[in-house]
Parts: C-alpha cells; sequence; structure tokens
C-alpha cells in the first residue's frame, strides 16, 4: 500500500524534525526497503546538528564502526558552535535562571529591555543570542531545552517576524516532545497570529496556513479532542481553500475525522461536495469510498473501497497509530473508522430499499461473520441508529417502512448546517480582531 503513502507530499509542509517521526513509522511497517529509510534519514540529518545520531545510522546503513572523517570533522565545529552561543547567551541565561528576578518582569516589553539593559547590563545582542543558542538546541535534538528559551526569548523579542519564527520552533519542539496539550495552545496562539498579520503578500499567509495544517495533524490525531478540532480548523473557509489550492491530500484527514466522529455528521454533506470537486486533484480509497456511497450509491464499489481503507490507516502514520494492550497491539482509529463507515453503508442502504435480505447487507457491510453472528450485529446497529427498521427472523430479512421527512424536520436539518457555519464565521471574525487588539 505504499501507492497511498502521502509522506512525499507531507514532508515539504513540515520542519525536518518532523519528518523523522514519520520516518520511522515507516521503517517499523516495511513498507519501503531499510536502506532507503536510512538513506532518507542521513539526508535529513545532514541539514541538522544531529551529528550523533547520523554517525549511529550510517553505522547501521553500512555495517561498520567507521564513519567518514566529514562527520568527525562536523562533529568539532558543532561542539565548538554549541560552546560559543552558549558562552554569548550566559548572562541572559544565568537571569532567566534566577526565579526571584525572572519575576520583576511584566508583560511591556520594552520596559523589560530597558530594566536588563539598566541593571544587567544586558542588550540586543544577548537577547538576540539567546535566540540563536535556543535555534542550535533544537538542531542538536534537544527540544526541551530549546522550547524553554524559545519561550522566554519571545517575553523579550520586539521582531514580530522573530518572533513569529521562535512561536514555530516551539511548536515543533512540543509536537516533537509529545506534550499535545501545550502543543495546542501553541498551535491555536500560532493560528491568531496567521490569520491577523499582514503578510507580504497573500500566497505567503496562504503557505502558513498550509503548513499550520500539515503540522497540527501531529495534533490532533494525539489530542483527546483531536478530532473536533480538526473538522474546526479545516473547515473554516480560509484554511478549507487552502486544501483546496494546494493541499489536496489532507482531505483524507478531514474525511476520517468526520467519518469516526459521531457528532460532527452535519458536516458530511459538505465533505462529499468538496471531494467531488477535488476528485480530478487527489483521491484515495478513503475519498473515494464517501464517493462511491453519497454520489454514485455503488454499495459493490464501497465495499470493495472500504477493504483499502483499512490498509490506508494501517499505514498511515497519523491514523495507523499503534496501542500495546497486554500482549496485544491495536489501531484505535481502525476499529471506530470500520465501524462507523459500516454505519454509513448500512443506513444509505436502508435508505434505498425497502426489504433487505440480512445474508446480502453482511456481504455489503464486510461483515466476515456466520449468519447468526450478523443477524445479531445487524440487531444491535438498528437498535443504535435512528432508523426506523423491523427484522424478520424467519425469512432473515430487514423491512425499511416509508417514512417521509416533515417540513419541521427538514428546516431543523437545515438548521444544524447553518449554527454552524455561522459559528465558523464569527470566529473568523472574533480571533483576528482580539489577537490584533492583544498586539496592541
Amino acid at each position: 500500500m505504499a501507492d497511498y503513502d502521502l509522506t512525499s507530499r507531507i514532508a515539504p509542509h513540515l520542519d525536518r524534525h518532523l519528518v523523522f517521526p514519520l520516518l520511522e513509522f515507516l521503517q517499523e511497517r516495511e513498507l519501503y526497503a531499510d536502506d532507503e529509510i536510512l538513506k532518507a534519514k542521513i539526508q535529513l540529518l545532514s541539514q541538522t546538528n544531529m551529528v550523533d545520531y547520523a554517525m549511529d545510522i550510517h553505522k547501521a546503513l553500512y555495517h561498520t564502526e567507521d564513519v567518514p572523517q566529514e562527520m568527525v570533522g562536523r562533529r568539532v565545529e558543532v561542539v565548538a558552535r554549541l560552546k560559543s552561543l552558549e558562552e554569548s547567551a550566559a548572562p541572559l541565561i544565568s537571569f532567566l535562571q534566577n526565579a526571584a528576578l525572572v519575576q520583576e518582569l511584566r508583560t511591556d516589553k520594552q520596559y523589560n529591555i530597558q530594566m536588563l539593559h539598566d541593571r544587567f547590563q544586558i542588550g540586543a545582542d544577548q537577547i538576540e543570542a539567546l535566540y540563536q543558542y535556543a535555534k542550535f538546541q533544537f538542531e542538536c535534538g534537544n527540544y526541551s531545552g530549546a522550547a524553554d528559551y524559545l519561550y522566554q526569548y519571545r517575553a523579550l523579542c520586539t521582531n514580530s517576524e522573530r518572533s513569529l519564527s521562535a512561536l514555530w520552533g516551539k511548536l515543533a519542539a512540543e509536537i516533537l516532545m509529545q506534550n499535545w496539550d501545550t502543543a495546542l495552545e501553541e498551535l491555536n496562539r500560532l493560528k491568531e497570529i496567521i490569520d491577523s498579520k499582514s503578510f507580504a503578500s497573500p500566497l505567503n499567509q496562504l503557505q502558513n496556513r498550509i503548513w499550520l495544517m500539515h503540522w497540527s495533524l501531529f495534533i490532533f490525531f494525539n489530542h483527546e479532542n483531536g478530532r473536533n478540532g480538526i473538522i474546526d480548523l479545516f473547515f473554516q473557509d480560509r484554511y478549507l481553500n487552502a486544501i483546496q489550492t494546494n493541499a489536496h491530500h489532507l482531505l483524507r484527514y478531514v474525511a476520517t475525522a468526520v467519518i469516526v466522529n459521531k457528532r460532527r455528521r452535519n458536516m458530511l454533506k459538505e465533505l462529499v461536495k468538496v471531494i467531488q470537486q477535488e476528485q480530478q486533484s487527489y483521491k484515495d480509497p478513503i475519498t473515494e469510498f464517501l464517493e462511491c456511497l453519497y454520489v454514485n450509491y455503488d454499495f459493490d464499489g464501497a465495499q470493495k473501497k472500504l477493504k483499502e481503507c483499512e490498509q490506508v490507516i494501517l499505514n498511515d502514520p497519523f491514523l495507523g497509530k499503534r496501542v500495546e494492550d497486554s500482549n496485544f497491539t491495536t489501531v484505535p482509529l481502525r476499529e471506530e473508522f470500520l465501524e462507523n463507515a459500516r454505519l454509513f453503508v448500512f443506513e444509505t442502504y436502508c435508505r434505498i430499499h425497502r426489504c433487505i435480505d440480512i445474508s446480502v447487507l453482511a456481504e455489503k457491510l464486510n461483515l466476515n461473520m456466520s449468519y447468526d453472528e450478523a443477524l445479531v450485529w445487524i440487531t444491535n446497529l438498528i437498535r443504535n441508529s435512528k432508523l426506523e427498521a423491523k427484522i424478520d427472523a424467519v425469512l432473515g430479512t430487514v423491512t425499511m417502512p416509508i417514512v417521509h421527512q416533515n417540513v419541521h424536520e427538514q428546516i431543523i436539518e437545515a438548521m444544524k448546517n447553518l449554527n454552524m457555519r455561522t459559528y465558523l464565521l464569527a470566529k473568523n471574525i472574533v480571533e483576528p480582531a482580539q489577537a490584533a487588539q492583544a498586539t496592541r
């Protein structure tokens, strides 16, 4: 299923350090030859300061204890540069490590800068050195130290561009440390800045939004409320436009989030419309499953795509997260996806048929079980769904009564979608205004 691997499309929108978890996943799943993955890692590491890690991978790739002289020389350079930056930033770091002195800092950055200059002889050069030191720490793989220094730097920085760069670095560090709550806070802070900031061109703002959505995948598929978060973000008009402009592959993730989130079914209609619009630019088994089911009413096609969806999820670094449970390894999202996808097939199939053979229905739902097991499963499904269906155990059929949706129900259903669109519109207006006011 390497045909559906999106790593090559996602990686250009990530910091190179964020690509390592994707490569680790692909190596574990053995989607590519091990040598290919190791070579990709070395290529990435050549642009960082993680020289020791690069040496270890070189030894594993070429089965030798010897490393190229250029790596040895590079390590000497990195250690010397790290020591030099540490000395340059030492006065400010010493100040920041003193809790009593840090308490004297205020929200007024100009006051802080003046106070540091007058009382501690710490000026713009030392503040800049702190940024360079934090960035170097990040490149060395010390994400915890980098996150702390970047946070402290932003409290002193008056350059909006440099402050934005530091926030991107802080977000990357929190993601790599898997601090999902803090990472979500930084993501929201970054979104407010991107939506309210005046960029040199609309293209720059578009690119920042695309980067933000790609980085958000790490958070949304690990945070407990992430599936709501990804729907809230990706369905905002400006971000949906960005997806349709230059990030069509992100439709896989928003489609998955809508399918597994029973409370956000009201977004399904708009999702299917977008999938139809972009079918020439992007499609995979997950988007094709929805298209088969809700556009073409092709249940045989949906059944085939559902089998492929399972493999796509298992081999996707964001969707295929594994959880160790005693002696078993499970992929929770896979189970949720299949359960909800079968419910979609069941509801759609039942709405266009009056009388359905249970054996046929079990086949359409990809239920690999006996007739009696399928009967119990379908019975439970009917109980949990909103469908008014009757099961005839003797004839082995499910009978659907003719139900006409009255005008009031139609209005209520339409209002549900209207409420969500109004909420998103209000959010798009209020958040940039609040962010702009906060920066004054």
